[in-house]
């Protein structure tokens, strides 16, 4: 692939959590969060993208989030569990990202607030419609995802270089 071709990254945060007595790395989904996940993965394969990476959190909601999901996607993209995505901040989240194999076109990333929403609204330079607009509005809630394109390597994403093309919330 070309690195002159648009790449695109999905940023997706993990549906609603339960608080059991357990650390917040091993918190799981409640059962909205649990519907939350399949509905966004219903939501993400209407967009009608093609994932070839998945980079998601190793805590036990984002992965539980990805599983509930991916099973809603017409292709399963390979996963890789990455502990940097847990609690990471946007740039660290833009590090994992520059660490992207350009072979990669699509990347979605399972993560975490304030990390995501943050990266999502340092990346986008840029949007369409009114995607900001409506990600202002609503921040980025329990299992909304956000979809940005960019053009160049993955070692070349860097703040403002992104156009948001999309945004969904549970509520959208």
């Amino acid at each position: 692939m070309s690195v002159a071709e648009p790449r695109r990254i999905v940023l997706f945060r993990h549906a609603k959590a339960d608080w059991p007595q357990v650390s917040d790395h091993e918190r799981p989904l409640a059962e909205r969060g649990r519907m939350d996940a399949a509905v966004a993965g219903r939501k993400l394969a209407d967009t009608g993208i093609t994932l070839d990476l998945a980079l998601c959190s190793t805590a036990i909601r984002t992965r539980e989030t990805w599983k509930l999901a991916v099973h809603e996607l017409a292709h399963r993209p390979k996963t890789v569990y990455e502990e940097r995505v847990y609690e990471a901040s946007p740039g660290e989240l833009i590090a994992v990202l520059n660490e992207t194999p350009d072979d990669a076109q699509t990347v979605v990333l399972i993560g975490h607030n304030p990390g995501v929403q943050g990266l999502a609204e340092i990346l986008a330079g840029s949007a369409e419609g009114d995607a900001r607009e409506r990600m202002s509005r609503r921040g980025f809630p329990a299992a909304s995802f956000a979809v940005l394109s960019f053009t160049g390597s993955w070692k070349s994403l860097e703040p403002g270089a992104a156009t948001l093309l999309d945004y969904w919330a549970p509520s959208e």
